[in-house]
């Protein structure tokens, strides 16, 4: 389920949406599927559906996509991912990822060393069928992402991982790239199986093998 001792795994894509519906219908065109796991987030005013997307190479790696709760009471903060300033009128997109670590504290003074705000970690959790999902999280207090969203917010499972209670969804993770991340961060994360350029690009490149065929997603800063 982790990363190897010192570095960090691929954990889930994060794709935002205006109302999760958007989020539903965009993943029925887009990838075939329609994603029926998922929760709310009571300490963001979020929800969400899932689904796994993990291979060999990305074990336990699962698909977000997240839009604000209506119905939730706004948070007193700013959420995370940048959902309260994100553009989202021209329909659901990738907006950034969640790399899995087991030595939280570790890396986020190591991103604090080489001149990133990687935020402070938070105790989150959403109810499952299955029972509750805990975690802890690093979000900056701004809510915004750095790297045009390529350097990935950091989580740490508490207990049981959400991916364990997924079924397969016809869909896998083939490859994930990042540019415009600097090398100095990239040592801090190790990340596995990410191919990170500290060269200006698109921050997020995600090609999946869909019911679709390949579908290559692409972020924009």
């Amino acid at each position: 389920m982790n990363a190897p001792v010192g570095g960090c795994a691929v954990d889930h894509l994060v794709v935002a949406a205006r109302t999760l519906d958007e989020g539903v219908a965009w993943c029925e065109a887009t990838l075939g599927i329609t994603p029926t796991a998922g929760g709310q987030h009571p300490l963001m005013g979020t929800h969400n559906r899932v689904f796994a997307i993990g291979s060999e190479a990305y074990p336990n790696a699962y698909f977000e996509i997240i839009a604000i709760d209506p119905d939730a009471p706004p948070p007193g903060r700013a959420r995370w991912f940048a959902l309260d300033e994100t553009d989202l009128s021209a329909g659901p997109r990738l907006v950034h990822w969640v790399a899995r670590s087991t030595q939280l504290d570790m890396h986020r003074w190591g991103l604090i060393t080489v001149g990133h705000a990687p935020g402070n970690p938070l105790a989150a959790s959403r109810e499952t069928p299955q029972g509750l999902l805990s975690w802890q999280i690093l979000v900056r207090d701004d809510g915004r992402l750095e790297c045009g969203g390529a350097l990935p917010t950091l989580i740490q499972w508490q207990g049981r991982h959400p991916a364990e209670a997924l079924p397969p969804s016809g869909l896998v993770l083939k490859s994930l790239a990042l540019a415009g991340v600097p090398a100095r961060s990239a040592t801090v994360l190790r990340l596995r199986g990410v191919a990170v350029s500290s060269a200006p690009g698109t921050p997020i490149t995600a090609v999946l093998q869909t019911p679709k065929g390949e579908v290559t997603l692409e972020s924009t800063r």
